[in-house]
């Protein structure tokens, strides 16, 4: 397994910035963030999905993707994903992004999953879902680059299991899914074992980070009021040891990109280090180097 980095959570720093520290910490490759930012936000203090520095304004063309481009060069880093926010079913903005990942050589975007908040009922959005996402699929192969589903609490892919009945069907070389097993703290937990025997040839990619649970009050009528937060790599309710052993028994061989919105360490350098240094001893107890 190599190591990776998802720059939402690196705001402080720009893409040189970010390539140098993450070369330090001898990780490998780079997930872009792909959004645009909201003008007046630049005045303020860097944040993950705010003013982050490490982003890639979709406005900018080509001279804005080369600024990208030559900072992972210059570092020897390997572009894997943009990685953008976008809406099910807005197959333009699907393909701008495609356009930008194969100019940047990334193998990898993230596609659009409806959410889920009880305005709409279930079936209406999966199949809304599906219909974008085999189209997705066509436009994938046209560029030849992989759309993952990411497992996301608040959407229909909160689970292994919800993501694989989206993708169904279609060809695991060209839609895979995004394994997120500190998203699914939030909602959507199954058996990590289980969960990468369900995803079978759809699992593409990992991302790596931690939450965990706290009451936070209690309600009117007398229930505790409950409330997920993230957390360190280390201190919250995925047991990454056990869920690197899982990905070795299935074989698993990708990428284990870091996304830690834990705050735990005083800027992105430190955290890049410490998830390294982490993800290194665990893989090192099986016998497999990064």
């Amino acid at each position: 397994m190599k190591l990776s980095v998802f720059t939402v959570s690196t705001p402080e720093l720009d893409p040189g910035e970010l390539t140098a520290a993450a070369k330090q910490a001898g990780i490998k490759g780079i997930e872009w963030r792909y959004k645009e930012t909201p003008q007046g936000l630049s005045a303020e203090a860097p944040s993950f999905w705010g003013n982050n520095r490490c982003t890639i304004s979709p406005a900018g063309g080509e001279e804005e993707l080369d600024r990208f481009k030559r900072a992972a060069e210059r570092n020897g880093m390997k572009t894997i994903s943009v990685t953008p926010y976008l809406q099910a079913g807005d197959l333009a903005a699907t393909e701008q992004v495609l356009r930008a990942a194969r100019y940047l050589g990334a193998s990898f975007i993230r596609v659009g999953v409806p959410g889920y908040d009880r305005s709409k009922p279930f079936n209406e959005l999966f199949e809304h879902a599906r219909t974008y996402l085999k189209n997705a699929e066509a436009l994938c192969k046209q560029y030849g680059i992989k759309g993952l589903v990411e497992i996301h609490h608040g959407t229909l892919a909160a689970s292994a299991s919800g993501a694989r009945r989206l993708v169904e069907d279609l060809d695991p070389s060209f839609i895979g899914v995004l394994f997120d097993p500190g998203n699914s703290v939030h909602e959507g937990f199954e058996n990590y074992r289980m969960s990468l025997e369900i995803l079978g040839p759809y699992l593409a990619h990992v991302h790596v980070k931690n939450a965990g649970w706290k009451v936070k009050g209690t309600s009117e009528d007398g229930n505790a009021i409950w409330q997920c937060e993230w957390a360190g790599l280390k201190e919250g309710m995925v047991p990454w040891k056990q869920v690197i052993a899982d990905l070795v028994a299935v074989g698993y061989d990708g990428y284990l990109g870091v996304e830690d919105f834990s705050k735990q360490f005083p800027d992105s350098a430190d955290m890049m280090t410490h998830f390294a240094e982490y993800m290194r001893g665990i893989l090192a107890e099986h016998q497999t180097h990064v």
